[in-house]
């Protein structure tokens, strides 16, 4: 670390791209990891801190692909208790544990939810919302998260509830019941600190390149910005490429399942300061959630349909979704949503395994799996957001022992990733808040970059946080190489199309000329 505070290891920048992938054909690495959203990158960190060497690819950008598309929650598995799944939800409740006291407390926080008690849900329903809470209650506890980090849930007032939630209509509403949960401070911020994390350790960090041909040993990789190939020859091979992990080897099942959120601006809904569980009337203990960010935005979603066809870059929401959600949305409200009130929407889709049952997506079971094909490349698909860490360790333990690796055994569950620390130094730091909330430890280094340049420190798009220090410290130190790496992944302004055209020009200016950083690599 040098004296301004930063791990030059960590650091990943258009420069460090290049020096690195000119040295991979000179050499076989332990591992290669292909995709880098949470998962793949989650992989990169773990193999890399058993002090194995790694390589990880990716045809795009980090979180590019699902892994920015999620509602940003650290779920506890409630849902999955619910189904019966006791051994998923429990995996869950261990994971956001380790998350908001260890790896990421800068990042994940915790987050009321409210389930508005209206005439639509009935008593009978109400007690079992009531158990379930409970029920997740005791998850907390058998993971052993303390109450300081997330409360107990517990009946709130009428007047409690519109409080919490003054949209909700008044009239027939008798309550609510409360309780709590993990929330990303963002999601694809959250696959950049992992992947920096990853680099940290030594792992070579490699976006837009895409792999061509792959095999138990290596892959054909296409460099996207100058179109050169390069082989890449490693001992071992994860295939974490999500959604795609079909298309790179044959007998990979996949029924993707595509969820879709809603953009709301905040005044929308008159000051909502904790989220909602709305739901989804005739559909048992499923809900619509709506999520305030802090940002001036909220999220509705999600839904779980079918995707089917070739999976595309990037999905798009279908308006018959967009309907869905505001309709149930409005089910709860004084004044309903409108279709012009949507600023954005966007749609994620889910790797779900496909075990030949057919019958709905959103039964199908979110656990992982990890597959071996014949020629010895491990995909790991299914799972969730919450559980990438064990998805990724249990990847890493099978390409170890299938191809005999010498490592350390697995570390992740207590590595600090970029910019964590304990929470009352996080609350010491001399910076802003917000971006505390994003950057942790590294806030002071973002504070410091505005400082020498005080235009930086200007919002890039009227009424949103984001400001032009955030934009250049993804140039800097964070593998951002275009507009949309910066808009889309590293900031969430293109969330909303007007949002992402006004900040265009600062983008595009800071990729051109970013600005200096004294003891910068």
């Amino acid at each position: 670390m040098n004296a301004a505070g930063l791990d030059p290891r960590s650091s990943l920048n258009a420069a460090r791209r290049e020096r690195e992938l000119s040295e991979l054909p000179g050499e076989a690495v332990d591992v290669l990891v292909v995709g880098l959203g949470a998962t793949g990158a989650g992989a990169a960190l773990d193999a890399a801190s058993r002090g194995l060497s790694v390589a990880a690819v990716d045809a795009h950008d980090l979180a590019f692909g699902t892994s920015r598309w999620s509602s940003k929650l650290i779920h506890g598995g409630l849902r999955y208790l619910a189904s019966g799944q006791v051994d998923v939800a429990h995996e869950s409740a261990v994971e956001r544990g380790a998350l908001m006291l260890r790896t990421a407390p800068h990042l994940v926080r915790a987050l009321p939810f409210v389930l508005p008690l209206t005439p639509l849900v009935s008593r009978s329903q109400a007690l079992l919302a009531g158990g379930g809470m409970r029920a997740g209650d005791l998850l907390r506890l058998a993971a052993r998260t303390p109450r300081s980090v997330l409360p107990g849930p517990r009946r709130l007032s009428a007047v409690e509830t519109l409080r919490l939630a003054p949209a909700l209509r008044p009239h027939g509403l008798r309550g609510g019941l409360l309780s709590w949960d993990g929330q990303l401070a963002d999601d694809a911020r959250f696959v950049t600190a992992l992947a920096r994390t990853a680099a940290g350790q030594g792992a070579r960090i490699l976006t837009r390149c895409r792999a061509v041909g792959l095999t138990g040993d290596g892959a054909l990789v296409r460099d996207e910005l100058t179109g050169r190939e390069i082989t890449v020859r490693a001992r071992a091979v994860v295939n974490a490429a999500g959604v795609w992990a079909g298309g790179l080897v044959d007998g990979v099942r996949l029924r993707p399942s595509r969820g879709t959120h809603l953009v709301l601006r905040a005044e929308a809904l008159r000051g909502l300061t904790a989220a909602m569980h709305v739901p989804i009337p005739g559909a048992g203990n499923r809900f619509v959630l709506v999520l305030p960010q802090g940002d001036g935005r909220v999220y509705v979603g999600l839904t779980d349909e079918p995707a089917e066809g070739p999976v595309p870059d990037v999905p798009e929401p279908t308006e018959g979704e967009i309907g869905f959600l505001l309709d149930v949305l409005g089910s709860a409200l004084d004044v309903p949503v409108r279709r012009a009130d949507v600023a954005g929407a966007y749609a994620g889709l889910r790797p779900l395994l496909d075990l030949g049952h057919g019958g709905d997506t959103a039964d199908i079971s979110r656990r992982h799996a990890v597959l071996t094909s014949p020629d010895g490349v491990v995909t790991i698909v299914g799972g969730k957001l919450t559980t990438y860490r064990r998805m990724a360790e249990d990847a890493v333990d099978a390409v170890v022992r299938a191809r005999g690796l010498h490592a350390g055994p697995c570390r992740t569950a207590r590595l600090p990733l970029v910019g964590a620390a304990p929470r009352s130094r996080l609350d010491a730091l001399d910076a802003p808040a917000r971006l505390v909330q994003r950057y942790g430890t590294e806030a002071p280094l973002l504070a410091a970059l505005g400082r020498q340049d005080p235009a930086l420190l200007e919002p890039v798009v009227p009424g949103l946080p984001v400001t032009g220090v955030e934009l250049a410290w993804g140039v800097l130190h964070e593998g951002a190489l275009d507009a949309g790496d910066l808009l889309d992944r590293r900031t969430r302004i293109g969330l909303v199309a007007t949002d992402r055209e006004a900040a265009l020009p600062a983008a595009r200016a800071l990729l051109a000329t970013p600005p200096g950083l004294t003891g910068a690599p």
